[in-house]
């Protein structure tokens, strides 16, 4: 259950940060209250996830996926440019979500 609160924390925010675009510095109200529902969401089922999951793996998976998905977004449909700086970036990002992971829980 905790895997499928993080992947839920993790839509939410891929969500509220892509319709952050679209809130023309929060003048629109639709996109606005997607954004504020969405980190609201997320936050609470991130929240939720911590229970059982340690701080630091679900914190890099969460930051690392949203970061790694909402610039694929912004690459695939927002027209924004990519090159191989950002490809390594992102790279760069999912290895170090990975590491941390390998690397284990101590208490």
């Amino acid at each position: 259950m905790p895997a499928l609160y993080l992947a839920l924390a993790i839509s939410s925010e891929i969500c509220a940060t892509v319709s952050l675009k679209y809130t023309h510095g929060f003048t629109r109200l639709l996109p606005s209250l997607i954004v504020v529902l969405g980190y609201v969401a997320s936050f609470a089922l991130l929240s939720q996830a911590l229970k059982q999951i340690p701080v630091s793996s679900a914190y890099a998976i969460w930051s690392g996926v949203g970061t790694a998905v909402v610039a694929a977004i912004g690459f695939a449909f927002l027209g924004e440019g990519v090159n191989l700086w950002k490809v390594l970036g992102i790279a760069l990002i999912i290895v170090g979500v990975i590491a941390l992971n390998l690397g284990g829980a101590t208490h």
